[in-house]
């Protein structure tokens, strides 16, 4: 069977522990769908997982804390990665930076909400950091996949603070995977919207 021509294979190299949360599960099952057939492939997943069986809002919120325990990893472990030009290596710094507010923001939600946030899964990004190339690819997968998880779970979103909350952060990831794209030399911003 031949592959989709927007498939993500950068994704399919990740590997999430084997921690049995279901926001875990979930971003497992992401990053799988998003390696065999693209990004955008995220959100119809993500919104009929949610369909199945959300317990609310903090389960919601603890699928985005262990998607951005994800990101926040990967730039952690990309400050090593050789080759990077001064402009993504700045990205790398603001980025990492953003992504762990992202993960403070969301543990105070859950813990505000009375819900008990999710703990950090352990993450392997295979050879991601090998060479500036490998980063850059995977870097813009992984930031597109975020946005089109971000786009799944938000209809599921019962409170409109949450629903606004999770709209910024959506709106920083789309912004992560624009800057990435147009370092790399390729269009910022593809497509005039993301596939609903």
């Amino acid at each position: 069977m031949q592959k989709p021509a927007n498939a993500a294979p950068e994704l399919a190299a990740i590997e999430v522990d084997q921690s049995f949360s279901r926001s875990a599960l979930l971003v497992r099952g992401a990053l799988a769908a998003g390696a065999l057939f693209g990004a955008t492939a995220v959100t119809p997943l993500i919104r009929k997982a949610f369909a199945q069986g959300s317990r609310g809002d903090i389960d919601i919120l603890n699928f985005a804390l262990t998607l951005e325990y994800l990101e926040a990893a990967f730039y952690q472990e990309a400050a090593g990665v050789k080759g990077l030009s001064s402009e993504v290596a700045g990205y790398v710094k603001t980025f990492g930076d953003e992504e762990q507010e992202h993960v403070a923001a969301l543990t105070a939600t859950i813990r505000d909400l009375g819900g008990i946030p999710v703990e950090a899964p352990g993450v392997d990004f295979g050879d991601a950091f090998s060479s500036a190339d490998k980063f850059i690819a995977l870097a813009i997968t992984l930031e597109e996949a975020g946005v089109s998880a971000y786009n799944g779970a938000a209809p599921m979103i019962e409170s409109k603070d949450l629903l606004a909350t999770a709209g910024g952060i959506l709106q920083a990831e789309a912004r992560h995977a624009a800057a990435i794209r147009y370092a790399a030399g390729q269009d910022p911003a593809p497509e005039a919207s993301d596939p609903t």
